[in-house]
């Protein structure tokens, strides 16, 4: 069988868009419940009679989960196809927010929130890898754009939709609408997604696949939690020495297996690197940003409730805006220069975020949230073709797995940093560094390889 053993592309445009839709509604779920379950967490504290420090599970473990089965879940679909791989994921998904939505107790509900993070993580990268593989060349930019700006949708409207459903129908049904989500993108993928993988005869790489778990999920745990556990205590130590002693491992494991989970291969290839870092670099600007930013509004300008959510809603409107003509344009030039314009933008962003104060217009803040939804829209879909450009069909749902890991973990240190700046620097300093980064990111962009 071919790399690409059956392609979609004779099969004409509405059955592309059929497939595009049904994609879109499994991806969108995916990112909608990354951020959906904040505004019902006090509900189901009440409810479920739990304290704090369990409650908050509700959200690690699902960002553990996600992070940590994103390369194995590529890897998955590369091995196996990625229709199969994300038909499972989607059952998987489906059962977890079912059984989320029935629980009945802190501890079970923690338990398939981490399932649902692991399903999840398919439906981030074999999506991605399957509307890439379907669509002709010279519109896979403009369809990957589509996807993201859907995704940014979810991401955007999550709390809002969250506070609705908790205050209408309760905080179940943030869980328990997905099942006839789930079921409505299966019906349109039913009969346009075909069977498609990267590789034969390979087996998934168990050892590799374990301490890579290990590694992630105990870096991220020491990072999400050594605020509230102390940097330096011995929990957070411990934690820490046990991920890099499991990553350290994943070394010299991956280099010997016939089949690595994780192809060091593409680690020395600088343009993957220089992908990679990119991707970090976004999300740790946009995580910061995103975190800080309602804090700042509320704690200096007083905002509070919708006016504060209107007050955000540029940033991730302009992002799903720009999507599907980035794409476009990506399509025609490639990623590089969408690439800097977007790194230009979110340095602009907070450059201006930096001058804020107490008497600063309303248009400067908007401006400056806008900017960085500019930036946002100009880096997310290019670097997805980036990934892809940068390597060959055979090793692009594992180089996508590893590219999303590292945004995440990005992410993560991102959320780390501006919780341990912000109480003691304030905002101003906060911002100055995603300038730096900003800047370095736009370095990377603009570098040519020779």
């Amino acid at each position: 069988m071919s790399e690409r053993s059956e392609i979609l592309t004779d099969s004409g445009t509405p059955q592309l868009w059929r497939l595009l839709i049904g994609i879109s509604i499994a991806s969108f779920l995916g990112c909608i419940d990354f951020t959906i379950v904040n505004t019902a967490i006090p509900a189901i504290q009440r409810e479920l009679a739990a304290s704090l420090s369990s409650v908050q599970w509700v959200m690690t473990l699902f960002v553990m989960a996600l992070c940590a089965f994103m390369v194995s879940a590529g890897r998955l679909a590369d091995l196996y196809g990625r229709r199969r791989v994300l038909y499972c994921g989607m059952l998987t998904f489906a059962a977890a927010s079912l059984g989320a939505g029935l629980s009945g107790s802190i501890e079970l509900l923690n338990v398939w929130r981490f399932v649902q993070g692991a399903a999840c993580a398919v439906l981030y990268t074999a999506t991605t890898a399957i509307v890439a593989d379907a669509w002709p060349p010279q519109q896979r930019g403009r369809a990957i754009g589509i996807l993201l700006a859907v995704n940014g949708l979810g991401l955007a409207i999550g709390p809002v939709a969250g506070g609705l459903l908790v205050g209408s129908l309760g905080w179940r049904w943030v869980f328990l609408l997905n099942v006839p989500l789930i079921a409505l993108s299966f019906a349109f993928c039913l009969g346009t997604v075909r069977e498609s993988r990267a590789q034969q005869g390979s087996r998934l790489d168990i050892p590799g696949l374990l301490l890579l778990v290990i590694g992630v999920a105990g870096l991220l745990l020491a990072i999400s939690q050594g605020s509230q556990w102390g940097w330096l205590s011995a929990k957070t130590g411990l934690m820490a020495a046990l991920a890099l002693a499991a990553l350290g491992l994943l070394l010299p494991v991956e280099r010997r297996a016939h089949s690595p989970l994780v192809p060091l291969v593409l680690l020395r290839r600088p343009a993957f690197l220089r992908v990679c870092l990119m991707s970090a670099l976004l999300a740790f600007f946009y995580c910061a940003a995103f975190f800080l930013m309602p804090i700042y509004l509320e704690n200096t300008r007083h905002y509070q409730g919708t006016m504060l959510g209107l007050l955000l809603l540029p940033t991730t409107a302009v992002m799903a805006a720009l999507s599907p003509w980035v794409g476009r344009w990506v399509d025609k030039s490639g990623p590089r220069a969408a690439l800097l314009l977007g790194f230009i933008a979110l340095a602009g962003s907070a450059a201006l975020q930096s001058r804020f104060s107490v008497d600063s217009p309303l248009p400067l803040l908007l401006g400056a949230f806008a900017l960085m939804g500019l930036g946002w829209g100009c880096i997310l879909g290019p670097l997805v073709l980036a990934t892809l450009n940068s390597v060959s069909k055979s090793q692009s749902g594992g180089a996508l797995g590893i590219t999303w890991t590292l945004h995440n973990l990005g992410g993560a240190v991102g959320l780390a940093v501006a919780t341990l700046v912000y109480p003691s620097y304030g905002y101003t300093p906060v911002m100055l560094l995603l300038l730096a980064l900003s800047l370095f990111g736009g370095l990377l962009a603009a570098w040519r390889s020779h």
